[in-house]
């Protein structure tokens, strides 16, 4: 019986050559003009075959990695520090990664709330008055920390 409907966007050559494209590195979007379909067309194949789905998710943890060797390799050697700076600031950005002139680290930020916040109480007639703003502080803290969107 002959098979109905349109043939899949990603044939199997069309699915190597994503592959092959991801593993060097590029991103899904260049895989995907490099092939003539759209970023969708390759995520909505993963949806439906699994082993495609792996394969993608090899092929990007295999760029990333053989970069991440390649900048560390490059940092071995004292002329190339700037490598180590790079990936120490794209993997530990709360640590290393640049700050505008203006920013303050989360810690900084608790401290001085809770600075303000000893500053406020102190002129507060009634302990009722403390208590509410205490609690309402001690919630903007624990937020403080909270990824937007992260409930």
């Amino acid at each position: 019986m002959a098979q109905r409907g349109r043939p899949p966007v990603l044939d199997e050559i069309k699915r190597r050559e994503v592959l092959a494209i991801l593993s060097v590195g590029c991103s899904r979007s260049t895989a995907a003009d490099y092939v003539g379909c759209s970023v969708s067309t390759i995520q909505k194949t993963a949806d439906r075959d699994p082993r495609f789905a792996e394969q993608l998710r090899r092929a990007e943890s295999r760029a990333e990695i053989t970069l991440l060797q390649a900048i560390q390799k490059a940092a071995r050697k004292e002329q190339y520090w700037r490598a180590a700076a790079w990936a120490l600031e794209r993997t530990k950005p709360e640590q290393f990664g640049r700050r505008s002139p203006r920013a303050m680290p989360l810690a900084e930020v608790r401290q001085l709330l809770e600075q303000l916040a000893g500053a406020v109480l102190e002129q507060l007639p009634t302990d009722q008055s403390r208590q509410r703003i205490l609690k309402r502080l001690d919630r903007i803290l624990r937020d403080l920390g909270k990824k937007p969107g992260a409930d």
